[in-house]
């Protein structure tokens, strides 16, 4: 070999050795041969690729968390007290985010989905209640889904994903409606009619759950009111679906009567709270329907429908001039099988009677039994009496609520 040859010999060698000392240098290692340099320098720099070192795609911060809306409107009056209770945010939650809480305190549970906290109770709030409405925020409060609160600040919390700042709303539940009440009392006879929901679907008063039974009572279903057959036109004419009226009174005190509750014709709280209780169970009126229609025209008569059938008639005795009985329709509140009743005569003297079978209707009026040479004219202070067997016959039936109507002319 001459001298050039062996010189050019070495050079191909030393560069040779300068590739490999880079390769390995940047940390991979290629098989280098004199016709395949170039594509053995491509694969080391592919390799170098897969190794990792090349920077990844910056990840999207998780948007600030903001509340959209709550539903009831924090400051509504009126609201169902049953019905669920939602706070929507800007983003989806995250699952195990800390839920909003409620006072007073009910049971019922909180679901999130997607971006939506919900509320449902298991029996909601009571007419009138005043509710408030928690949601946390913060470090240790509600945060959106993706998010790692690991070494988040408060004061950084807008710009992590977090609700930045606890809120607090409030709502007043409303009254539970007068339809409510009809429906409920109809449902287990205190009234005299049928109740249809205009919905076939709708389920019965007694087969809804206890909070669906709630909702009922702020807003009841639509449907229409049947008279049962043979209650005459002086009881349905008084009727009014969705207004107090006298035949609710009656009702609610039929029913406080057979609850326990005192007695005033008034559909309060503990009323309501027994009412629903009863629904629940479907608890019927033991005594049924009765209504008492009392003639003034000559002959006087009383009349007595129970539970649609015309189960009595019979010639009775009012009050007489100065004394009479007044017209209008009353529920019966006070009862006795024997009582006595005392009080000044027209003329000034003093009675003291002995009565039997005494239903009260209106004051000092009542129904009863007195013996009389007659019946049919203006002859009692204000009561009207009836034979002894139809007098006994009917006390049984004339339960406390049971209406009494009078007409026709007063003495």
């Amino acid at each position: 070999m001459s001298f050039r040859q062996l010189i050019r010999h070495r050079g191909i060698v030393g560069t040779a050795s300068a590739a490999v000392a880079v390769a390995i240098a940047g940390g991979a290692f290629a098989a280098v041969s004199s016709g395949n340099s170039h594509e053995s320098l491509a694969t080391a720099a592919n390799s170098h690729t897969v190794s990792g070192t090349k920077k990844s795609a910056p990840v999207k911060p998780v948007p600030p968390l903001r509340i959209l809306s709550v539903t009831p409107l924090s400051g509504t009056k009126g609201v169902n007290g049953a019905a669920p209770i939602t706070v929507t945010f800007n983003e989806k939650l995250a699952a195990n985010s800390p839920l909003p809480t409620l006072y007073p305190k009910i049971a019922g549970n909180w679901s999130i989905s997607g971006d939506t906290a919900t509320f449902k109770p298991q029996v909601g709030y009571t007419q009138g209640t005043h509710v408030t409405l928690h949601v946390p925020g913060g470090k240790s409060g509600l945060e959106a889904a993706g998010l790692t609160t690991s070494g988040i600040t408060t004061t950084a919390a807008t710009d992590a994903g977090l609700l930045a700042k606890s809120a607090s709303y409030s709502f007043t539940t409303g009254s539970y409606s007068t339809l409510g009440l009809q429906e409920m009392l109809t449902q287990l006879g205190y009234l005299p009619f049928t109740f249809t929901p205009s919905d076939a679907t709708t389920p019965a008063p007694s087969g809804r759950d206890a909070n669906a039974t709630l909702s009922a009572a702020y807003a009841p279903p639509a449907g229409t009111f049947k008279f049962k057959s043979g209650y005459p036109w002086q009881l349905t004419s008084q009727w009014k679906a969705g207004q107090g009226n006298e035949l609710d009174t009656g009702a609610v005190m039929a029913f406080e009567d057979n609850t326990g509750l005192t007695m005033d014709g008034i559909a309060g709280p503990s009323v309501w709270s027994n009412l629903l209780k009863a629904v629940a169970k479907n608890k019927q009126n033991p005594n049924g329907y009765t209504y008492v229609l009392v003639n003034q025209a000559s002959p006087e008569t009383e009349k007595v429908w129970h539970d649609g059938k015309l189960i009595e008639t019979t010639l009775v005795n009012t009050g007489i001039p100065g004394r009479g009985t007044a017209d209008g329709t009353f529920p019966v509140y006070s009862r006795f099988q024997v009582t006595q009743m005392t009080g000044t005569n027209p003329d000034g003297s003093k009675y003291n009677d002995t009565v039997y079978w005494v239903s009260y209707f209106n004051g000092g009026d009542a129904l009863h039994y007195y013996p009389r040479g007659g019946y049919g004219y203006y002859q009692s202070l204000g009561c009207v009496e009836s034979p002894l067997g139809p007098a006994q016959y009917i006390w049984k039936y004339t339960t406390y609520g049971t209406l009494v109507t009078v007409e026709g002319p007063e003495s």
